[in-house]
Order: structure tokens, then C-alpha cells, then sequence
């Protein structure tokens, strides 16, 4: 037990110095480590970068740095782990990982793909197997989206990476539509002018993206059908009020020029004439003759 003791002893001092080096070579690196997190970041942000996809490129750095030093710090402790054996243990390893978590490093290259590709930004409004809503933050792992009614989404970046995405502001105009009808009965040039000045006198209409368009679309049960189009800001709040201001403006303006818009009605035909009974007469003889 006691050379045991000793050769545990002997083989310690005899390593003991390569410890120290591997320790001072680490300590060394952690201050090289924290100059390049000190200096690269702001190099990069004048770069005029995001400031999500600097924190990625900086996790990449700091990483990698660490990775490649303690393989370094190994070797110089124990000369007898050859980087060849140490690369090829830790290529096992990472298959391993990986397997076991394939989610996770998906979910993890799909975010430094969509940081780097930027298909979309914070801010922006964005829909995506049936979540809409404004991106407020975009991370490594996930996409937060928040939708118009408040809830808030955390959403795997996978999704977005491996399915379709609708940009809503991908510009800062978009179409928007709405039908008016007018009757029969009226002039259908003279209601289509009207309800194209209507249109280009509200203030959220961008009339000088594309002038209103203002084309007959049906003959529908009671009234000729118009499909108005015009362009307005992106944003969802942009679209709702656009079509509030262009809805009330269309009426008054038919109104005003005395166009009706038909409330729905509908037109029995008998192929004979209905017996009335008039049940009223029958009423009066008969209290006459009581």
C-alpha cells in the first residue's frame, strides 16, 4: 500500500509541472478570452449589425476559443493525449449529443440561419403556420411573436426556418379591399366616380403608391357589386383604420349624391293568385249577430 502511495506521489510531481502550464494557459486564455468581448462586439455593432446577431457571433467566438484552448490545456497536461485522440473523442462525443438532442441544435442552427439570412426583423409583422403577429424578439433557441390580441408566442425557430413565413411589412404599403354594392337602378359610371373621389379623399389612403381601383365585380342578388382597392400602411392597425375611413367616406359620398345602397330583399312569384281570406268581414257578421 505504501508504494503504492509513493508511485501515486512520484506520478503526481511528475505532472505537476505540465498542470501549472495547462493552468497558466488557461488563464491566459480567459484574458484573451475577455479582450475580444471587450473589443469585437462594439467593432461589429458600427458595423451596423444586430445586436442579436452579434451576441451569436460572439457565443460562436468564445466557444470556439474555448473548445480549441482546453484541447490545447489536455495536451500539454498529459503529452501522452495526442490531439488526433482527443479530436477523435470529442467527434464521438458530439455525435452522441447530438443525437440526444436533436431538437435542441436544430432549433439552434435555424436561429443563427435566420440571424444571418434576416427574412425578417424585430418589428416586423409576420405569419407562420397560423400564428400572426409582431416579432419582438428573435434568440438563439426561439422567435417571440406577439400577437394583436396580446398573447405572446414563443415559437421554435425550426418552424419558421422549415415552413413558409407571410412577411406582412415586408414593405411599408399594402393592398387592401372592400366590396360596395349599388342598385340596379343606378348609373354605374356615375356610382364608380363617386365612390373613387370618396376614396381618394381619405388620408390613409397612399394614392400615390397606386391610384384607387374601382372595378364591377357582380350582378349579386339585389345590388351591382363593386371590388375597391387602394393602398395603405402595412401595419394591421394601418388596414383596419384605412377601411374604417374608406367605409364611412363611401357611404357618405352615396348618400350625398343620392345613390342607394339596397338592403338585401328578396321577390316571390306565384304562378297562381293566392286565395285572400278576409278574415275581418267574417269577425263583423258575426258579432252583428249576436
Amino acid at each position: 500500500m505504501r508504494n503504492q502511495l509513493e508511485g501515486y506521489a512520484i506520478g503526481f510531481w511528475s505532472v505537476l509541472p505540465q498542470l501549472i502550464l495547462s493552468i497558466v494557459f488557461l488563464c491566459f486564455l480567459w484574458a484573451i478570452i475577455r479582450i475580444v468581448q471587450a473589443v469585437v462586439p462594439g467593432a461589429l455593432r458600427r458595423a451596423h449589425m444586430r445586436r442579436s446577431l452579434v451576441d451569436v457571433i460572439m457565443m460562436l467566438i468564445v466557444v470556439g476559443m474555448w473548445l480549441f484552448g482546453v484541447l490545447i490545456a489536455v495536451t500539454i497536461a498529459f503529452p501522452t493525449i495526442t490531439p488526433g485522440k482527443a479530436l477523435t473523442a470529442l467527434g464521438v462525443g458530439g455525435v452522441a449529443i447530438g443525437f440526444a438532442f436533436k431538437d435542441v441544435f436544430e432549433n439552434f442552427l435555424a436561429g443563427i440561419l435566420l440571424l444571418i439570412r434576416e427574412p425578417f426583423a424585430v418589428e416586423d409583422y409576420i405569419e407562420c403556420e397560423g400564428f400572426e403577429g409582431q416579432v419582438e424578439e428573435i434568440t438563439i433557441r426561439d422567435t417571440h411573436v406577439r400577437q394583436t390580441d396580446g398573447q405572446l408566442v414563443v415559437a421554435p425557430n425550426a418552424m419558421f426556418f422549415k415552413n413558409p413565413v407571410t412577411i406582412r411589412t415586408a414593405r411599408d404599403v399594402r393592398r387592401t379591399t372592400v366590396i360596395c354594392g349599388v342598385a340596379y337602378g343606378e348609373d354605374v359610371d356615375a356610382a364608380r366616380e363617386v365612390i373613387a373621389n370618396a376614396v381618394r379623399g381619405v388620408d390613409a389612403v397612399r394614392d400615390d403608391v397606386r391610384d384607387v381601383e374601382i372595378f364591377a365585380q357582380e350582378f349579386a342578388d339585389s345590388a351591382i357589386n363593386f371590388e375597391v382597392t387602394w393602398w395603405t400602411g402595412s401595419r394591421p392597425i394601418d388596414i383596419r383604420s384605412s377601411r374604417d375611413k374608406v367605409v364611412a367616406a363611401v357611404k357618405r359620398a352615396l348618400d350625398d349624391a343620392g345613390i342607394e345602397i339596397p338592403f338585401p330583399y328578396r321577390t316571390l312569384t306565384f304562378n297562381e293568385p293566392l286565395p285572400i281570406d278576409d278574415r275581418r268581414d267574417s269577425t263583423e257578421d258575426t258579432g252583428t249577430g249576436g
